[in-house]
């Protein structure tokens, strides 16, 4: 409640924020903290605030093309950015996990990975790697209604259209009846249809999006299954390590031992702080 004399009314939110603190701003985002007041604030978009990259931090902080926001909004109007093959114009364009970043006039294309200490890297890729990405599927359902449509030549529920929805808000009508929750699809942007599908399962490569963990890649090697709390996968990076993580945050990113898209330089293998120290002496000395 609101002082003396002011109303319910006088005391809501009027909308959604438009403002982001600079000390508030997500700490994968790497912003110094004496660098200003103020953070941009992603749009509403496929990504969530906390699990994504603004456009202007891309081009500004790291591809190093503009100096200002001032830039980066001369350089977005000006049509020359492509997110997912589409042309974005908006400076603070949520781009996430898995998103091809495509800037025609340099002729180069990104993919956006995390690193093993959980920041998101501008991984360079090939043109033939830039025409697909990988989805996870978070959801998967029969609808009819208005927005996905229905089957004209049935009535009822026979009528309903199976869709499922991935991890980049995308609804895709008619899959695979072998796609599953959790499961990942190899999706071409140029088409926009599912060319390939990874099952969920033991043996197969993965890369770890959320928690301590996030940015390890390793082989599923066993599911923890706990009824009414969240279930616990292990698995295994190319050093042998075994590490352990909620089901929830596993991305499976290849069928067997070998990834579909090209990983950062460390291989998604986290080094303990003695071997990350020696790497370090022997590059200094």
């Amino acid at each position: 409640r609101g002082p003396p004399g002011t109303s319910k009314a006088d005391t809501m939110a009027r909308g959604p924020k438009k403002h982001l603190k600079r000390l508030a701003a997500p700490k994968h985002w790497m912003l110094d903290k004496l660098g200003g007041e103020w953070a941009p604030r992603p749009s509403t978009g496929p990504h969530k605030l906390r699990e994504c990259l603004p456009l202007c931090l891309i081009l500004r902080n790291r591809l190093k093309y503009a100096l200002t926001g001032r830039e980066v909004m001369m350089i977005v109007m000006r049509r020359l950015v492509e997110i997912d093959h589409k042309i974005r114009t908006d400076v603070n364009y949520p781009a996430g996990f898995m998103d091809v970043i495509t800037i025609a006039k340099s002729n180069e294309k990104f993919r956006l990975l995390y690193d093993v200490k959980g920041r998101f890297v501008l991984q360079k890729i090939n043109t033939a790697e830039s025409k697909f990405k990988l989805l996870k599927v978070v959801k998967k359902f029969k609808s009819k209604k208005a927005s996905i449509g229905r089957n004209p030549f049935q009535t009822g529920q026979a009528g309903t259209i199976p869709v499922i929805v991935t991890h980049d808000g995308r609804t895709i009508r008619y899959p695979d009846p072998k796609v599953k929750i959790h499961d990942t699809v190899k999706f071409d942007l140029k088409e926009n249809k599912i060319t390939d599908i990874i099952k969920f399962e033991i043996g197969n490569i993965c890369m770890v999006t959320k928690g301590a963990n996030t940015g390890r890649v390793g082989v599923l090697v066993r599911k923890e299954a706990h009824p009414g709390s969240f279930g616990i996968l292990h698995l295994k990076d190319k050093k042998g390590n075994e590490f352990a993580t909620r089901e929830a945050n596993v991305f499976a990113i290849g069928n067997g031992e070998e990834a579909m898209v090209k990983l950062p330089r460390s291989q998604g293998v986290k080094n303990t702080i003695m071997e990350d120290r020696e790497q370090l002496m022997t590059k200094n000395s």
